[in-house]
């Protein structure tokens, strides 16, 4: 589990096809001691992708991804020298400053706009409609790992507003127009849904 705080940006150093090239092998630098302590078989959120650390390096770790995360995530896209938001996992006493995230993506989304707004910028972004119901406004949504507050939703898209602190801390000061991005809907919202499926 995850907070959906960043508290990292990583470098891809590496990528090698396996599974007959079906599967990918990713090498990640991270900032000095920002492993300190990580066991092998660690989970790391690596935009908002809960992936387990199989190998470190120094100032590096390892991690596989299968062709089902892949095709249902924007890893697939991922090239060397891209950077990426990290988190290392919840632990019990730690501080809840996001909302529950599990790292499990649900949709990839498409930024569709990134206004000024006052001091923030407003980002925008369209999502397929088995998911945007369960986007509300004032409720919880995680953006390639990132935690935050839906501003506004309608049946097609949704939009968040982000400070300039975020931006300078996660992969929203390089994001544009056009781009992909991991979507993981909140998961209360999830379960409230499959509960209205069924009459008492």
């Amino acid at each position: 589990m995850f907070t959906g705080i960043v508290t990292a940006q990583g470098v891809i150093t590496a990528i090698t096809p396996i599974g007959d090239g079906r599967d990918m092998r990713l090498t990640i630098a991270t900032p000095p001691g920002w492993l300190d302590g990580a066991a092998i078989g660690a989970s790391i959120c690596c935009s908002g992708c809960c992936l387990t650390a199989i190998e470190y390096g120094t100032g590096s770790f390892t991690v596989e991804a299968s062709a089902e995360t892949l095709s249902n995530t924007t890893l697939g896209t991922w090239q060397v020298g891209r950077r990426i938001n990290l988190e290392r996992s919840l632990k019990l006493g730690d501080e809840m400053g996001g909302h529950i995230v599990s790292g499990h993506v649900d949709c990839v989304g498409t930024v569709t706009a990134a206004v000024p707004e006052n001091g923030s910028t407003r980002w925008t972004f369209a999502m397929p409609r088995d998911f945007i119901r369960f986007v509300a406004r004032k409720g919880s949504i995680a953006i390639d790992g990132c935690s935050l507050t839906v501003n506004e939703a309608t049946d097609e898209n949704f939009g968040v507003n982000i400070i300039p602190h975020t931006a300078e801390v996660t992969g929203f000061a390089t994001l544009k127009p056009g781009d992909a991005v991991n979507i993981e809907i909140d998961m209360l919202a999830r379960y409230v849904a499959r509960l209205a499926e069924f009459k008492a």
